[in-house]
């Protein structure tokens, strides 16, 4: 029979599962007894995207959204039925959210398959840490599963396809670990959901045989998307012990607190099927179990950034108030609260009285560095670019590496020559700066021909120029042709 909203939690045995799931069959995960249908959301269609030609220098509009605006979320809306404004104010960070496959735009063999899967362990050379086993809750040493790739590629630690086929036969569930720098598909979907989410973002790939389970009961200290690529397995979902566990704070320290919280009444229990999405916020308590065929799923792990990160930013930025480098009193006893209250209190005076004078600018730079080291930018084909160095002429159409963060200042050279440093993650750039118009035109998401590199009224105007403009740019990984 037809499952109802409030029985979207409760698991159903296999058999009984013959009737396509509707709209009023589905819920965001909230204590049991207090589900209603009227908290079911409809679904969300995906938003048809729209590109302008422009003028036979061929000037396309790109995906970044304008100043202030947040674009269609296009990767969001295939993770979560809710519409992203309602996501964001009620269930992000909040409950856990099930969206089964009849509510989304489609489903994800795009982004991973057995085939890929089998490609991956046997022939692209796997090694460690990319790679993990796990059976009954516990991961197996990396030498059972690894070995040398003979000769000329004898680094022990590779993939070693025979023994997977083993522990899998017996029941291990192989993990596929940072799929986003692996596999295209899901690094460029990862990309994409990073840049709607605003946080950085990973993947991982849980390989399951069937009737097994890789883990116990646990939580993990950062956000999930759970997308079912094929199979089906059973979620149990619980209350979290910590809310919003800080990454040096994770089950395992916890671990009587977490078995006690498993063995309760579960917030969520449901089989997901291939197609159907979960989001679970940090700590709320899961495991899973593959039932009837080979169940496969892609683990997104959003690492979301934290008024915590406010606070080390803002502190990193009171190093130079005199009152908090002042030494404690000489002969100290650092294990004593009362000799430490009044350098606490004192401590406690300087911040508030030097924090007002941090701005939201002064800390930005910090969290701007430390966002550009947690993710990687697009990859670059080396050799593509070179031959598009070599061949660039005017009709070129140029693009910014999608996700490669840049800050841009205007330098004088020592020859007094004005220009614009470009800075990024991976490299510094220096250009004239009558380049400066088409740089942040590339930045915002504008797709340039060569020809209209420097039209702003400060732009080269010999083509030449525009040429070289362009050639420094493909050299220093910055632009790819279109």
């Amino acid at each position: 029979m037809a499952r109802t909203a409030a029985q979207v939690t409760t698991a159903v045995p296999m058999a009984a599962r013959t009737v396509a799931r509707t709209a009023a069959q589905v819920t965001t995960a909230v204590p049991m007894a207090a589900r209603t249908a009227a908290q079911v959301t409809t679904a969300a269609r995906t938003a048809e995207q729209t590109v302008a030609q422009a003028t036979d220098l061929a000037v396309e509009p790109g995906a970044a959204p304008a100043e202030g605006g947040t674009g269609d979320r296009p990767a969001l809306r295939r993770c979560t039925h809710v519409e992203p404004a309602e996501f964001a104010a009620s269930v992000w960070g909040r409950r856990a959210s099930l969206s089964p496959r009849e509510l989304l735009p489609g489903g994800f063999a795009d982004l991973l398959d057995p085939a890929a899967v089998d490609t991956l362990l046997s022939r692209r050379g796997l090694r460690t840490p990319f790679l993990r086993v796990a059976r009954d809750g516990r991961t197996l040493p990396e030498a059972r599963f690894t070995r040398p790739g003979g000769v000329g590629a004898a680094i022990g630690d590779q993939a070693d396809d025979a023994a997977l086929t083993r522990h899998f036969a017996e029941g291990s569930t192989i993990v596929l670990q940072g799929l986003h720098r692996t596999h295209e598909p899901v690094l460029a979907f990862v990309q994409a959901l990073a840049a709607d989410l605003g946080h950085p973002v990973q993947a991982n790939a849980y390989v399951t045989p069937p009737q097994n389970q890789g883990f116990a009961a646990h939580y993990d200290v950062h956000d999930v998307f759970v997308l079912q690529v094929g199979g089906e397995k059973r979620w149990t979902v619980h209350e979290p012990v910590l809310p919003h566990p800080r990454r040096d704070q994770p089950w395992t320290g916890r671990r009587a607190a977490v078995e006690a919280a498993a063995a309760r009444e579960p917030l969520l229990d449901v089989v997901l099927r291939p197609g159907d999405a979960l989001y679970l916020p940090a700590g709320f308590l899961h495991s899973a179990q593959a039932l009837g065929e080979t169940s496969i799923h892609l683990t997104l792990g959003v690492h979301v950034w934290t008024r915590a990160h406010l606070l080390a930013a803002l502190v990193a930025r009171l190093g130079d108030v005199e009152d908090l480098r002042t030494p404690l009193p000489l002969g100290v006893d650092v294990t004593d609260p009362a000799a430490l209250a009044p350098a606490l209190a004192a401590v406690v005076a300087a911040l508030g009285g030097a924090a007002p004078g941090v701005t939201a600018g002064d800390v930005a730079p910090d969290l701007g560095r430390q966002a550009a080291a947690a993710t990687r930018a697009e990859p670059v084909a080396v050799l593509a670019q070179a031959r598009a160095v070599d061949a660039v002429d005017l009709w070129t159409r140029l693009r910014w590496r999608r996700g490669l963060a840049a800050d841009l200042t205007s330098t004088t050279g020592d020859d007094g020559v004005p220009g614009l440093r470009i800075r990024t993650p991976e490299t510094t750039v220096t250009v004239h700066a009558a380049a400066a118009d088409a740089v942040r035109r590339l930045l915002a998401g504008d797709v340039l021909a060569v020809a209209a590199l420097g039209t702003g009224p400060e732009g080269p105007v010999e083509d030449a120029e525009r040429l070289e403009l362009a050639r420094v740019l493909l050299r220093s990984a910055l632009v790819v042709p279109q």
